[in-house]
């Protein structure tokens, strides 16, 4: 099976990033797709890939051998064209701790959700090579900002993007500086905050608390940095955002109603 993936600026394969795999096989007039976040250890030949979490998977019936080795062909090449690199040996599922099945643990951090506004209608009208390029400086954009204010990048969703802070002040920051860097593109990206506690079990990240994330930057509009009212309360305390009432809203599949804030200025 060809594997792929996309180490995005890490051209040099620094051990312990995060990033997204494809694996594409055929069978016949069958093609079976796989991708997902990975995480990465090692370098060199002793580099090591493992699925972060469950990836997806997708199994396409071409009806002939020869649509399915089209299919293939043109898959493998859309992964190239997007920065992702061949991959030798098998992706690994998750890693057992040397201690067997470590008890779940609570955290706390500030979640941001980037997302980029109306990306389908500008890939179409700029063109497979052209946008590959933009993202490709979006990508590069939006990690600096993330290195700049401490994040970490959790995983890329499409063309948005999911990371953690220890401290709301900076998640808010850093989201006010993307939406900055990224216009010099002539990108506009919707930016949504939440805080609130997430377990950590087997190493991957779940709760409650990215879901909410998720809906909050829904809410928002090009070039708007929303936050709901859990990090407002936790930056009492700072001066140096302003934020306007932005009304209380029912998110998708989330309990019980939210009153968002946008960030001025």
């Amino acid at each position: 099976m060809p594997k792929f993936l996309r180490i995005g600026v890490h051209w040099s394969n620094v051990s312990g990033y995060t990033s997204k795999a494809w694996c594409v096989r055929r069978v016949g007039p069958v093609i079976f797709l796989k991708w997902g976040a990975v995480e990465v250890h090692g370098t060199g030949a002793g580099r090591k890939v493992y699925w972060t979490r469950l990836p997806q998977e997708k199994t396409i019936r071409c009806g002939t051998v020869q649509r399915a080795q089209d299919y293939a062909k043109a898959a493998i090449a859309r992964r190239r064209n997007h920065r992702y690199e061949p991959l030798t040996g098998p992706i690994a599922n998750r890693r057992r701790s040397a201690g067997g099945s470590a008890e779940p643990k609570q955290a706390l951090a500030t979640i941001l959700i980037v997302d980029i506004v109306g990306s389908t209608a500008k890939a179409a009208k700029l063109g497979d090579a052209r946008w590959t390029k933009i993202m490709g400086h979006y990508y590069a954009a939006v990690r600096k900002e993330l290195k700049t204010s401490r994040g970490k990048e959790v995983v890329t969703t499409g063309d948005g993007v999911l990371a953690t802070f220890k401290a709301p002040a900076a998640g808010v920051s850093c989201a006010t500086a993307i939406r900055e860097a990224v216009r010099t593109l002539g990108l506009d990206v919707r930016v949504g905050l939440h805080a609130g506690e997430y377990t950590v079990s087997g190493g991957e990240m779940v709760g409650l608390a990215f879901h909410i994330g998720t809906r909050v930057a829904a809410k928002a509009r090009a070039g708007e940095v929303l936050v709901s009212s859990a990090v407002k309360d936790l930056m009492k305390t700072q001066s140096t955002f302003s934020f306007r009432d932005h009304g209380v809203h029912q998110l998708k599949g989330v309990p019980e109603r939210w009153r968002l804030y946008r960030v001025e200025g």
